[in-house]
C-alpha cells in the first residue's frame, strides 16, 4: 500500500481498478477471485473493497515490454479481455504467495556443461575434418 491506502505493486503503480485501504482496517483479505475485503475497527464483518481483475490477450507474444516485467498492448497483441480470475480460463490468485524459481538450478547448470562439451568435441571433429582435406589436397594434387 502506498502513503494514501491505495494498493500498489512493487513499484508503486496503481492497479486499475483502483482499490484503496480504510485507515482503520485490521484484516486484509483477497480471494482466489480477486476480491479484496478487509475488517476494520468499527465493524466486525469484513467490508468489500473491490476486486482485483485480471486481463488476457488473443496474443501475448504482441505485447511490448516496457520493463519491470511490465507489458504495453500492441495492435499485434489485440485488445485486452478482463475478467475475473479463475475463470474464462484466467488464472487464480493467492494470498502471500511469492512465485518461486521454475527452473532448477544444478539440473541446468548440468545441462549447459554437457552441451558446452558436445560442442566442443563436434568443433574438434571438423577442425580434424579440415586438417585432413588439407593433406589430402597438398600431398595428393
Amino acid at each position: 500500500m502506498n502513503s494514501n491506502g491505495d494498493i500498489v505493486n512493487p513499484d508503486g503503480y496503481l492497479l486499475e481498478p483502483n482499490i484503496n485501504v480504510p485507515e482503520n482496517a485490521t484484516n486484509i483479505t483477497i480471494g482466489k477471485d480477486g476480491t479484496v475485503t478487509a475488517v476494520t475497527d468499527d465493524q466486525q464483518a469484513p467490508q468489500n473493497l473491490g476486486q482485483i481483475t485480471l486481463v488476457n490477450f488473443i496474443n501475448p507474444q504482441g505485447l511490448q515490454a516496457i520493463g519491470n516485467n511490465l507489458f504495453k498492448a500492441t495492435n499485434a497483441s489485440g485488445d485486452p479481455a478482463e475478467g475475473v480470475p479463475g475463470l474464462l480460463g484466467l488464472g487464480s490468485l493467492e494470498q502471500g504467495m511469492v512465485e518461486s524459481s521454475n527452473v532448477e538450478v544444478v539440473e541446468e547448470l548440468v545441462n549447459m556443461i554437457t552441451t558446452q562439451r558436445a560442442y566442443e568435441m563436434n568443433s574438434k571433429v571438423v577442425s580434424a575434418t579440415d586438417q585432413m582435406l588439407q593433406f589430402i589436397t597438398n600431398n595428393i594434387g
